[in-house]
């Protein structure tokens, strides 16, 4: 979708420069009925550039692409109004890069879903000490499972974890029989003072889905746009901070192996050979989980039973939760795994909701960013 978009903003930016060409007569120009005069090919020359530099920044992701694209819309509009005749088809095209670049506006507004979490995460990123090593005495309490993994994903000798910034890709819907969309999502997890924030965006018939989860003391809220301007989801209240609390320890336990000897906030208990439960309390909430590893020592599955499935933020049902997890890889010297699904079991059967690729994964970072 962005790679089309791009070439729209191109072409239609080059179909500018007929209307240079013309005025300055390097060509004969048939298309053309009206002759514009020398002011009105540099206006169109002018447009044609902008445009085409808006299609860069807007290609390569650059957020200032609406500043150069907004009046290179307005210009190529007034000067298709002069030739209405000759150029009047061009309205199309504005009018079609005129939706993302209204959302890519919106965005820019302090109140928006992207401030808003560069703001939470800019707070917490403030809060950032040096941790001490993580030891074998650290392990000693923890179920045998839990010990081995905590050693193969490299915790051990390594400082234990402040937070982390994780980057995902994938494919996301909002019910069973919904469309599934592309997404790319962004989270800072910091561990200090159990804090979540969770930035995704996705597209849906070409319009753009922005999903935010912020978590911080304990209030948890989930909220999803559609355009940037239509709220189609708000949920907060108790639900949504005990299933936050859920999603918090499953970031924990798959992303941050090392977080999980907090003995204050974490109890362990062993489920045989290959498996053990947990008991995590954060402000109020107490929710457990069970989690299966195989025998290399790699986790492979969570479930629990204390998330709420909903789809609009006002009705919650209780089901298993589970998010099944394959693909170990490396970042920076920890082992971490590199797909996983988020799936209900619901009496119907089996609902994957999520497919996740982690892109990126960075620990213990400080200051502003």
């Amino acid at each position: 979708m962005r790679l089309l978009l791009f070439l729209m903003i191109i072409l239609h930016g080059l179909i500018h420069l007929m209307g240079f060409v013309k005025a300055f007569q390097f060509a004969e120009i048939s298309q053309l009925t009206q002759q514009p005069s020398r002011t009105a090919g540099l206006l169109w020359l002018l447009c044609a550039l902008t445009l085409t530099v808006a299609g860069g920044l807007f290609l390569f992701k650059q957020e200032s692409w609406w500043w150069v694209a907004l009046p290179a819309v307005i210009l190529s509009q007034i000067l298709i109004f002069l030739s209405w005749g000759d150029a009047k088809f061009g309205t199309v095209a504005n009018l079609v890069i005129l939706l993302p670049l209204t959302a890519a506006a919106l965005e820019a507004r302090p109140g928006s879903y992207s401030n808003r979490y560069k703001a939470a995460v800019r707070e917490s990123l403030a809060r950032y000490t040096e941790m001490p090593l993580v030891t074998e005495a650290d392990l000693s309490d923890l179920p045998a499972p839990v010990q081995k993994y905590l050693r193969i994903t490299g915790a051990v000798g390594k400082p234990r974890i402040h937070n982390f910034r994780a980057v995902f890709t994938g494919d996301f819907r909002n019910g069973l029989g919904s469309p599934w969309m592309v997404f790319r999502s962004e989270q800072y997890n910091f561990f200090d003072q159990p804090t979540r924030s969770f930035l995704m965006k996705a597209a849906m018939y070409g319009l753009p889905v922005e999903g935010l989860h912020l978590f911080r003391g304990d209030n948890a809220t989930m909220q999803i746009k559609l355009a940037s301007l239509f709220q189609v989801a708000n949920a907060k209240g108790p639900e949504t901070n005990q299933g936050e609390t859920v999603t918090l320890f499953n970031d924990m336990c798959l992303l941050a192996p090392a977080a999980s000897i907090d003995k204050e906030r974490i109890q362990w208990e062993a489920d045989g050979s290959l498996a053990a439960r947990a008991r995590f309390t954060h402000v109020g909430n107490t929710i457990s989980a069970r989690l299966s590893f195989n025998q290399a020592g790699e986790l492979t599955d969570f479930v629990s039973n204390d998330r709420f499935l909903s789809a609009d933020g006002k009705t919650f049902k209780s089901y298993p939760w589970s998010t099944p997890v394959r693909s170990y890889r490396e970042f920076g010297g920890r082992k971490v795994a590199g797909y996983g699904e988020a799936v209900w079991n619901t009496p119907e059967g089996e609902f994957t909701y999520g497919k996740f690729h982690l892109a990126e994964i960075e620990y213990n970072l400080g200051g502003s960013r």
